[in-house]
């Protein structure tokens, strides 16, 4: 692995990215999405999941791409060999909430199929170069996760 790839993973894998999506969060929903929605061409919404611990609920700031009218997240935990809370969360309960903007939408929440793995993650590579890098530096088949609205 090269030391860009060291470096990126030793970043992904940092307690930072908590901190840091509170802070995106707050902001985004502070600003109905004004600031945060979009972010260097990079879409985001805000993903509330039920923890699979707790009960409570999770939240966390997400790229997404949408893809008619689902949203496509990916599972990439900045790179980590371990899947992130929030897909845990959803593969113990699939029924969650998602912000875009001002909107809220319940949705729930399925691993892509292999065929639709294929057609997404080119896609999803194009608006956000870093998933290049994460499936580089990571030894296992990032999820792409299809967040269906409930009333699609």
């Amino acid at each position: 692995m090269s030391f860009q790839h060291r470096v990126l993973k030793t970043i992904g894998e940092s307690p930072m990215w908590k901190v840091t999506s509170r802070v995106h969060t707050w902001l985004y929903r502070a600003t109905g999405g004004r600031i945060g929605h979009s972010t260097g061409g990079i879409t985001n919404l805000i993903l509330t999941t039920k923890g699979r611990k707790s009960g409570e609920p999770r939240t966390v700031a997400l790229a997404y791409l949408a893809d008619g009218e689902d949203f496509v997240v990916v599972a990439s935990n900045g790179g980590s060999d371990r899947n992130p809370a929030w897909w845990l969360n959803l593969k113990s309960e699939p029924h969650a909430v998602v912000e875009v903007e001002t909107r809220k939408v319940d949705v729930t929440a399925r691993e892509a199929t292999s065929d639709e793995h294929a057609r997404l993650w080119p896609a999803l590579k194009a608006v956000n170069p870093f998933y290049s890098n994460y499936e580089v530096i990571t030894d296992r088949r990032i999820p792409v996760v299809i967040l269906r609205p409930a009333n699609a």
